[in-house]
């Protein structure tokens, strides 16, 4: 484990404590709908931050908070994260300094990275498309940024409106990304599967001729609107 370097606002810290490999493979492939539904409909992120590169991600989250158009510490992180992490940017609002492109990419690739999501702009999305990495961003813009700092590394962050820490269960596909609290990895992932039980039932259903729900107007009768 890495210890702490910098100070206050200007620090890479250590990554905490990893959950096994074991229970990380079991979140590959989920639908990242399936597990927000199963934390109650929480944790997953605005629909501004969209795929780049059409590719889903799973991973340990390594976060950052980078100034306002500044991507020192995202070029920090890509080296600190272990294979199969993912970056996840807090850029300040930013969205008109692209903290990551084609170059970044080729590095993350080289290090096989997870993924990256930025609460920000990417820029060179042909090739971070080509290059096959999973990213999401809330915009795409030419402009570049500075490499000065200050930004943090691994320190709660916000994204696309959800908490990050360090270490979460980072979940994302073409209807968004979802972020897992890592203490309730596993929790979370055995309502997953009794979520997509009762998908798999209801399909059966379906397939053989109950094509609506009885629940519906079960609801309906309750509430005054049919008899």
């Amino acid at each position: 484990m890495t210890s702490q370097t910098g100070k206050l606002g200007f620090r890479v810290l250590p990554p905490p404590d990893r959950i096994s490999d074991d229970l990380l493979r079991r979140f590959y492939g989920l639908a990242s709908a399936n597990v927000a539904d199963a934390m109650g409909r929480f944790g997953f992120m605005d629909p501004g931050i969209q795929s780049r590169s059409f590719l889903p991600l799973c991973g340990l989250a390594v976060t950052v908070n980078a100034r306002p158009g500044d991507n020192l510490m995202v070029h920090k992180a890509l080296q600190v994260a272990e294979v199969g992490d993912v970056v996840v940017v807090n850029t300040g609002g930013n969205t008109t300094s692209a903290v990551f492109g084609e170059l970044m990419c080729q590095a993350a690739v080289g290090a096989r990275l997870g993924g990256l999501v930025v609460d920000g702009a990417v820029r060179d999305v042909p090739g971070i498309t080509q290059l096959g990495l999973p990213v999401f961003s809330r915009t795409v813009c030419a402009g570049s940024c500075d490499k000065d700092g200050p930004g943090e590394i691994n320190v709660p962050i916000a994204c696309g409106g959800v908490a990050v820490l360090p270490g979460d269960v980072v979940v994302g596909d073409s209807d968004g990304v979802v972020v897992v609290p890592r203490a309730h990895a596993a929790e979370v992932l055995e309502l997953v599967f009794q979520l997509t039980d009762r998908e798999r039932a209801r399909k059966e259903e379906i397939r053989g001729g109950r094509l609506f729900r009885s629940d519906v107007d079960e609801s309906l009768r309750k509430k005054g609107v049919i008899e």
